[in-house]
């Protein structure tokens, strides 16, 4: 007969050591902390917007399906993200004169300003998430995983 299960907040003593496990919690851990600095924050935006408006911001006027394919968030999302980040008037979107059908991008400098402001959330929960690392395994922490997710070589 089975014995009863007492939450302990535990995983399983085979899951522990496991990098896919330990992955999947840190997720967890930096998707919690980043929906509560963005909430605390005030603004109404997500993590996706800040990802769409520092894309603009770094590589300029693009097309919605382009912002979708280098910023890796599904097509309908960036749609939807986009017509909530014109509302605010943090990006602006025309037709492109080429292809009549394709919307270009563009980030404004409401958007910029709100970007920067962002970028003192994201560093702040950065520090909240490293803090039980030093300075040093923090650069190799970021080094190790940019390197499993193929942004480093």
């Amino acid at each position: 007969m089975p014995t009863p299960h007492h939450d302990t907040g535990r995983a399983p003593t085979r899951l522990e050591g496991r990098a896919t496990w330990l992955v999947s919690r840190a997720y967890t851990r930096s998707s919690g902390l980043l929906s509560a600095g963005f909430e605390a924050h005030g603004s109404g935006l997500r993590s996706y917007h800040y990802r769409l408006l520092a894309a603009l911001e770094e590589w300029g006027p693009a097309s919605q399906a382009e912002l979708g394919r280098k910023t890796g968030i599904d097509r309908s999302d960036v749609t939807a993200a986009l017509i909530e980040l014109e509302s605010r008037e943090l990006v602006e979107r025309t037709v492109d004169p080429e292809h009549k059908r394709r919307n270009i991008v563009t980030i404004t400098a409401e958007g910029v300003a709100r970007l920067l402001e962002l970028d003192k959330v994201i560093d702040g929960i950065q520090d909240e998430f490293l803090a039980p690392l030093t300075a040093a395994q923090r650069r190799q922490f970021i080094a190790l995983v940019s390197r499993l997710v193929g942004t480093r070589r």
